[in-house]
């Protein structure tokens, strides 16, 4: 979420929002509705893991929003938190494999890919002392 700042992308960061409350609500209704006993034996939450859906619907908003080369990295990172998840017995790689599918899921429902154009209007605030106007931004 913190790129939809860098860039000035309020839709983005709309679809970020969508994306990451699906993500989270596939989660738990799946959690709660389906239990299974975690590798460690602690509780019975383990179908989903929570971490991974959560690491990968960020991951993929980036790589979906704004291309592989931010993608990649964050990608990188999302396999590396599944992974603690399974080194620390918390989840079977099952667990983890679907995880990321919904946090994946998720994002290519609710986000577009960044057209690199911005339009955002400014309204007086401390940030531009109070000026009043029309912020464009390109990318590409």
């Amino acid at each position: 979420m913190g790129m939809t700042y860098v860039k000035g992308d309020e839709q983005g960061r709309k679809e970020f929002y969508k994306s990451f409350a699906a993500t989270m609500a596939a989660t738990y209704a799946l959690k709660y509705a389906v239990p299974d006993i975690r590798p460690d034996g602690s509780d019975n939450k383990s179908f989903i893991s929570g971490h991974t859906s959560a690491a990968f619907s960020g991951a993929s908003f980036i790589q979906r929003r704004y291309g592989w080369k931010p993608g990649i990295p964050a990608y990188a990172a999302a396999a590396f938190v599944g992974w603690s998840r399974i080194e620390a017995k918390k989840h079977y790689i099952d667990d983890v494999a679907r995880g990321a599918v919904i946090g994946i899921l998720s994002v290519y429902i609710f986000t577009s890919p960044y057209k690199g154009v911005t339009i955002t209007p400014i309204a007086g605030n401390d940030m531009y002392n109070d000026m009043y106007g029309v912020r464009l931004q390109v990318g590409w």
